[in-house]
């Protein structure tokens, strides 16, 4: 099946990502009301804000026998903050995890006034009428303004988010455009089911560029950035060989589910994507601390961190570039659409023998399932619904019983080295090389290729080596 063109199967999504269970929910019920009670002042919305871009992971986690730890990156996932130029390209003195600088270091006079990049955004300092509007702004004043269904403005912070996008990261943007372009039919169907409005979409461009491999120091993974808790309690697979906090479909029908419940609670956009950064407690608590009713005004205090306070902009940034990509030079080139057939698969089998048995290319099948952390299907008894090119289903289907069945490797309990004189093992980690495993252990990288069988220099976060002389 098409899965951009056939009918939209909520029921089965809806089936396969249950509900959070009363005793699993993120903010419980009884929560809700004893804050509720104890505020004094009603909780009243009027502008928005959403999760961060943290920085890089490494784990060192035991693993059993048969599997990776939960938390442990994969070889597969790649850390936000080398999506890009590092931070101090753009703010040396920043101490925040975030990608965005700080406002102040961004409106700062540009000396090189003839680049191609400030010609480039010159347009943003003259925005679009709709765009020059503020929250107090007649929407009469132009009948353009009613083409965002989220709240925007173009303050001083929108645009120095703007040019961030525009001149810091003008390429990296792009490519989350691009990215997102693959998943958007798929996405829009989604949040059409849950009555979010269109441009939330832009959400997943601030949170991880629309990557379903991103993930962050913190542990948030997946275009939607969940944490390990959070997406279970909306119902996503986390373990040692499935994370649908990875799969395209599955965790935007978690996040539709996650924004809804936000917005109920806050009553508004803007506080319920706060909430999506910082966590609905603290949002609630900032506004029962200060007496406030918006973010606008919790922005003005140092009840909420930093980098949720620049989400606002950050956003909205992003959702004017994505809406305008021409007026501020991007382009508008669109990724082929996310389309497969499912095939049932019965048994545990990797992505390279599928490949070698039907001609489908390895690197398609891990596109198409990023769920699957170790580029295998799982093991157990039931069936698993692998993503395969469209057309494809019935091959892999019939070939199933020829390819034979993967056991996943033994691993040993232990992966840090205490030493590097007796025999270990050692669990390789993201931006390991064989040749700075080396010099960390003193061993030449021929006798660790020797010792490893190693044909190629080539190591991947997640391999495990063994470290003896």
């Amino acid at each position: 099946m098409n899965i951009t063109n056939r009918p939209y199967d909520t029921d089965r999504l809806r089936a396969s990502i249950a509900p959070p269970k009363p005793g699993q929910a993120v903010f419980p019920m009884v929560l809700f009301l004893g804050l509720c009670v104890s505020f004094a002042t009603p909780i009243m919305v009027a502008q928005a804000a959403a999760p961060s871009e943290p920085a890089t992971v490494d784990s060192l986690s035991p693993v059993d026998e048969n599997a990776v730890a939960e938390d442990d990156p994969d070889d597969n996932l790649v850390p936000l903050d080398t999506e890009g130029p590092a931070l101090e390209t753009a703010n040396p003195h920043a101490t925040t995890t975030s990608s965005v600088p700080r406002t102040e270091d961004l409106l700062q006079p540009n000396q090189a006034g003839n680049s191609p990049a400030t010609a480039r955004f010159s347009d943003a300092l003259n925005p679009p009428a709709e765009l020059a509007l503020t929250p107090n702004s007649p929407r009469s004043a132009t009948a353009e303004y009613t083409a965002y269904d989220m709240p925007i403005v173009m303050d001083p912070s929108v645009q120095a988010h703007i040019r961030y996008f525009n001149t810091g990261i003008h390429d990296r943007f792009e490519q989350w455009l691009f990215r997102l372009s693959r998943y958007r039919p798929i996405v829009d169907k989604i949040f059409t089911e849950f009555h979010l409005p269109s441009d939330l979409v832009y959400l997943s461009l601030v949170e991880s560029g629309f990557n379903p491999y991103a993930f962050s120091r913190a542990k948030a993974t997946g275009p939607w950035q969940f944490m390990k808790g959070t997406a279970k309690a909306y119902g996503l697979r986390v373990d040692n060989y499935v994370d649908e906090r990875r799969d395209p479909i599955k965790s935007t029908v978690a996040a539709a589910r996650y924004l809804r419940d936000l917005y109920d609670l806050f009553g508004a956009w803007p506080l319920a994507m706060a909430a999506y950064n910082a966590g609905e407690g603290k949002v609630m608590r900032a506004l029962h601390t200060a007496q406030a009713e918006s973010f606008s005004e919790i922005s003005q205090t140092r009840l909420i961190r930093r980098e949720t306070k620049e989400y606002v902009p950050r956003f909205m940034a992003a959702t004017i570039i994505a809406r305008n990509p021409d007026r501020y030079g991007f382009s508008q080139e669109a990724a082929e659409p996310h389309q497969f057939d499912e095939a049932i698969i019965s048994r545990t089998i990797h992505f390279r023998a599928i490949a070698n048995a039907t001609g489908i290319p390895y690197e398609e099948l891990r596109l198409l399932n990023p769920e699957l952390r170790r580029d295998a299907t799982p093991p157990g008894n039931e069936t698993y619904h692998l993503k395969v090119p469209v057309g494809m289903k019935a091959k892999v289907e019939q070939l199933q019983d020829r390819i034979p069945a993967y056991k996943f490797p033994q691993l040993p309990e232990k992966t840090q080295v205490a030493a590097a004189a007796s025999s270990h093992w050692y669990k390789v980690r993201v931006g390991d090389t064989l040749g700075k495993v080396s010099k960390r252990f003193r061993i030449p990288v021929k006798t660790l290729k020797t010792k490893n069988n190693l044909s190629s220099p080539n190591i991947r976060p997640g391999d495990f080596l063994v470290i003896s002389r």
